[in-house]
């Protein structure tokens, strides 16, 4: 067995555990999982100089518990160069985040080997391997939380496309989104930021006279209580990311798709509402591919970037 330490870099928080990768057929195994805040708008250097200290920390606990880690895997977000280590996109949800170099900054730290991969390819691989699309050969992970993402891991192996860009599900066009200014800055109309938890809570305001909810989970109890504006919110906001995930897999012919991320908890509307959407769009050959939901919630980035880690580490 091999133990990886492993790091997921979020918005808000940074997520890390070593995971314990089987040799054959056996669940991984999350070790000493902990996490700190990110203090995004501290900017990019704060965080880097951050998950520096968590690594030093990280790696001196292994060492009380006797655990000798082969690598570091990291899911990051924004788009990571897992050759060079450097940030070469990201939002502004982590202000000065592009252009830092988060390889050279670890090798301060350790001397250990460090691979990088985008938070939703970590999220997609570890579900293609040990989660919900197992038994798939090519498969489509979308996530859906506070933004939009998706990954596309072929027999096992994540797609980057050319410039690293593939399985941007959020910004797929969409009616829906004209007007709504997505995390990319285009208000010509994304899925994302209408479908989105915070999407939802833009629909959800847009719709009523001076309501003001922060999240998907505030609509998401709303249309469990009943109120009718919150569930048709709900509907067409699910029927339309289903509409472009049958987009998405018609260019693709997956095998699976795993839905995952804290909007899949909105309730049995929004699942329904997805899977019609998704028939609707997906041409014929593909409309019984199942719409699954993830199942290894918070840890599929870590063991996802451990899984990176092992293909690349020797």
């Amino acid at each position: 067995m091999a133990e990886f330490l492993t790091f997921d870099i979020g918005g808000t928080k940074i997520a890390s555990a070593f995971v314990r990768l089987p040799e054959e057929g056996d669940a991984p195994v999350v070790l000493l999982r902990d996490e700190i805040p990110t203090c995004a708008a501290e900017g990019g250097d704060a965080v880097r100089e951050r998950l520096m200290e968590f690594a030093y920390q990280q790696l001196q606990l292994a060492g009380e518990h006797g655990i000798v880690p082969r690598g570091i895997g990291i899911a990051a977000a924004g788009v990571p160069d897992s050759k060079t280590g450097e940030i070469i996109s990201a939002t502004d949800l982590l202000p000065g985040w592009k252009g830092q170099q988060i390889y050279q900054a670890l090798h301060q730290v350790t001397d250990l080997p460090v691979y990088m991969v985008g938070d939703v390819v970590a999220h997609g691989l570890g579900e293609a391997q040990y989660g919900a699309g197992r038994t798939s050969r090519i498969m489509l992970s979308i996530g859906v939380g506070t933004g939009i993402g998706g990954a596309i891991i072929i027999g096992g192996q994540p797609f980057f496309g050319t410039h690293g860009m593939a399985g941007h599900a959020g910004h797929v066009a969409s009616p829906l989104g004209v007007g709504v200014l997505c995390s990319c800055g285009t208000t010509q109309g994304h899925i994302e930021p209408v479908a989105s938890g915070t999407g939802l809570a833009t629909l959800y305001n847009m719709r009523t006279d001076g309501s003001q909810v922060h999240n998907g989970g505030e609509v998401a109890a709303l249309a469990n209580d009943g109120d009718e504006t919150a569930i048709s919110v709900i509907k067409d906001s699910a029927h339309t990311l289903g509409v472009c995930i049958g987009g998405m897999a018609n260019l693709i012919d997956p095998d699976g798709i795993v839905v995952s991320g804290s909007v899949t908890k909105a309730g049995a509307d929004w699942w329904s509402a997805l899977r019609i959407g998704y028939r609707e769009s997906a041409l014929p050959l593909l409309r019984d591919v199942q719409l699954r939901e993830g199942e290894l919630g918070g840890d599929a980035p870590l063991i996802g970037a451990a899984v990176a880690a092992s293909q690349t580490i020797n």
